[in-house]
């Protein structure tokens, strides 16, 4: 018989690269794609953000401590991953990339850092309606939710290492720019988020 600790597990790490609801893989994907293997360490800190974000309010709601309508939520989630490609996009097409190093460089992860944990907050609204629904009779909360991020986690790191495999063997398969991948999987992020959209 399985623990608790890996049932959640399990159950958290399924809910995320479960495809049917691919809405949280398109945020992860948007929120990484246009950057290399060279910014792991940014990238790290970019998904435990988000996690850090999904984590607080996926407690708070499971917990019935915060109650926010469903269908905002479900609405709030497609603008998230649209505003982040969108940013891509923008940055792509105006090609404000700062040198690495840079002060200004420096403000610039930070305030990705930041919208990532913002934008964590409203996911972690939309994972609680899925685990609240599998709770069942659970006494104790916390190992549930504890577990449940854990996998959570483990899933966006998949979702983060599949994205750069991906991008890396377009670029040297392809010839094509990091520049023009990263612009036109956002491009991508953007038309299928907007079919979620309308």
């Amino acid at each position: 018989m399985q623990s608790t600790f890996s049932v959640y597990l399990q159950l958290g790490l399924e809910h995320i690269l479960d495809l049917k609801g691919y809405d949280h893989i398109l945020f992860v994907i948007a929120l990484t794609t246009v950057y290399g293997f060279r910014q792991w360490r940014h990238l790290l800190i970019l998904v435990t953000a988000f996690t850090i974000g999904h984590s607080i309010t996926l407690a708070l709601a499971t917990l019935r401590l915060v109650e926010i309508n469903s269908d905002l939520v479900e609405f709030l989630i497609p603008v998230t991953i649209l505003i982040t490609a969108l940013i891509n996009i923008g940055e792509r097409l105006w090609d404000t990339r700062i040198p690495e190093g840079d002060v200004e460089s420096q403000r610039s992860w930070q305030a990705k850092y930041v919208l990532a944990l913002l934008f964590g907050l409203i996911h972690g609204l939309g994972f609680s309606n899925f685990l609240r629904a599998v709770l069942g009779g659970e006494q104790s909360l916390f190992l549930p939710l504890f577990s449940f991020n854990v996998g959570l986690e483990i899933g966006q790191l998949v979702i983060l290492l599949g994205t750069l495999l991906t991008g890396t063997a377009a670029v040297l398969l392809t010839g094509i720019s990091p520049r023009n991948w990263g612009f036109g999987v956002s491009a991508v992020v953007v038309v299928l988020t907007l079919t979620i959209l309308f």
